[in-house]
């Protein structure tokens, strides 16, 4: 029966274009696991990054038809990889940017019950604004003291429920949203993408930017150093290798005894003092 289907929701046929036509627009195709990322999430990228990448929420099934039929070098590696909820990002930026912008752009948001805390969790002593009832075993199965004062609760004192890395429990979760607390640190990470037909994997676009930064810093560090000890000179070190320069030819002058109007003190110096050692050496000589 559904062979013959003709009539697809506008919303699936919408996706099938999609993914028949950007695949072609774009020079890279990112694909991201919804599993734990909330659509609030999604939003402040859609604004931040328009004009740069597209996004399309996709459906497995949807998605594996139309990019069956697309002509483009290694999607068809990605085919097998469109399980649960999924999203396609598509641009032009090459996909490290791309996974950089976004583990910059995260964000804190409400907890769930059995997420973890990315920050210490503070509660501060102030007027919830809640009325006493119900909530008041809430609060104090959190551990969170309160007290009664003009209608309202009270929390009558700083504390700290969990710290950072423990599980938040799913009686304290709906209180912190209600306290308007946000203590989960989430981002988005592409979990794999194609580029001129190469297909990276997510551990293959993490870059630990601070990382590559010193990384490049001492290889710089490293090109001066060898430049500099094989005289090639550049701009940058022409006046470390005169400065080393005029040290070796100061060091061969004393060594050798060559004087000059800048080394004949230290080669008076070194002499006077080889004349001394000597002579305490002839004084102290008692022959056989």
């Amino acid at each position: 029966m559904h062979e013959n289907r003709t009539d697809y929701p506008k919303r699936k046929t919408q996706m099938y274009q999609q993914l028949q036509e950007l695949p072609k627009k774009y020079k890279v195709l990112a694909l991201v696991k919804m599993t734990k990322v909330r659509a609030s999430q999604i939003l402040p990228l859609r604004k931040k990054l328009k004009g740069e990448v597209e996004f399309v929420s996709i459906k497995d099934k949807v998605a594996q038809k139309a990019l069956e039929k697309v002509d483009v070098p290694g999607i068809k590696e990605i085919i097998g990889e469109l399980t649960g909820q999924c999203m396609f990002m598509f641009t032009n930026m090459s996909p490290f940017k791309l996974n950089v912008l976004l583990a910059k752009n995260k964000m804190m948001l409400a907890a769930r019950g059995g997420d973890i805390a990315s920050i210490d969790i503070v509660v501060p002593a102030k007027n919830t604004g809640i009325a006493p009832g119900p909530m008041l075993t809430e609060f104090k199965e959190a551990g969170i003291p309160t007290k009664i004062d003009q209608g309202t609760i009270w929390i009558s004192k700083e504390t700290t429920p969990v710290k950072k890395g423990e599980v938040i429990n799913n009686k304290l979760a709906p209180l912190l949203g209600k306290l308007d607390i946000k203590p989960v640190e989430a981002g988005i990470a592409l979990y794999s993408a194609i580029e001129d037909g190469l297909k990276y994997s997510e551990e293959e676009m993490v870059i630990d930017v601070e990382k590559i930064r010193g990384e490049f810093a001492q290889a710089h560090q490293q090109a001066i150093s060898l430049s500099i000890e094989g005289a090639y000179v550049t701009p940058e070190n022409i006046g470390q290798i005169l400065s080393k320069a005029a040290q070796t030819g100061r060091s061969v002058s004393i060594e050798s005894g060559f004087m000059t109007d800048d080394t004949k003190e230290q080669i008076l110096q070194k002499a006077d003092s080889q004349a001394r050692t000597l002579a305490g050496q002839v004084k102290d000589y008692t022959p056989a």
